[in-house]
This record gives C-alpha cells, structure tokens and sequence, in this order.
C-alpha cells in the first residue's frame, strides 16, 4: 500500500494543475505557473497572472478600486470550491484559506491551513511522514 500512497512532489503537481483546470472551467482565464509547496500543516500556494483581462482592462483605465472589489468578490464564490480541491487531492480538511492579490504583479498568494500534514511517501529518506 506505501507505493500507492504519493510523495508530497506529486501531490503538490497534481494540486497545481488541478488549480489551473479550475480557474480554466470556472472563469475562463489561463493562470500563468501555479506553485505550491506544502509545509507539514500548511500550502502555500502562488498564482501567476491571477489577474483576468477585464480586470486588467478596468485596472488600466484608473478603476483599481472596482477590481479590488471585483477579485475579491470572485475569489470569495470560488473559494469553497478551492478548499474541496484542495481537500480531495490531500486527503486533508481545509481549516482555513487565506488569500490576496496584487494587482500590481498580477499574482495571487495562498496559504491554506490543513488539520493534519497529509500522508505522503518518503523519497530517498526525505524523512516526509508515512
């Protein structure tokens, strides 16, 4: 059962891509890199070109404010979706999500709070919990 069980690499890739799939299917926009890297109870993770065009298009035009509002309104209807994606690929309930942007580098930080490290399998005596 250990080699079915994935090192903590593939589980941060395959929240990676799953996070770009679902700002994809959801709102239409193509993040740039998505990184993430877990640290015992916590993600953090960065979005790249978080920013959508019409945001962007607002934000050139002297509306940062309104997009200010905007993002966060979209990041807060994406969120519970955010943290069952997160939830189902780490086997690992989400106690807390915390997020911002700056439009400025278009860049968007995470760090989610687990209740537990998630399980992965060591790598080359990593010392990672099994």
């Amino acid at each position: 059962m250990t080699n079915s069980m994935p090192t903590r690499g593939q589980l941060e890739r395959a929240l990676s891509q799953r996070i770009q799939a679902l700002y994809r299917n959801q709102l239409g926009h193509r993040l740039g890199n998505v990184d993430c890297q877990i640290f015992d109870e916590k993600i953090a993770i960065v979005l790249e070109n978080a920013v959508t065009q019409p945001e962007q298009l607002l934000a050139s035009n002297g509306k940062e404010d309104l997009v200010e509002q905007i993002h966060s309104d979209i990041s807060e209807a994406i969120q519970p979706q955010l943290r069952e994606l997160i939830e189902t690929t780490v086997g690992v309930p989400v106690v807390d999500l915390l997020a911002d942007t700056k439009l400025e580098t278009e860049r968007t930080g995470m760090i989610a709070v687990l209740s537990d490290s998630p399980r992965v399998r060591a790598v080359n005596g990593s010392g990672a919990k099994s």
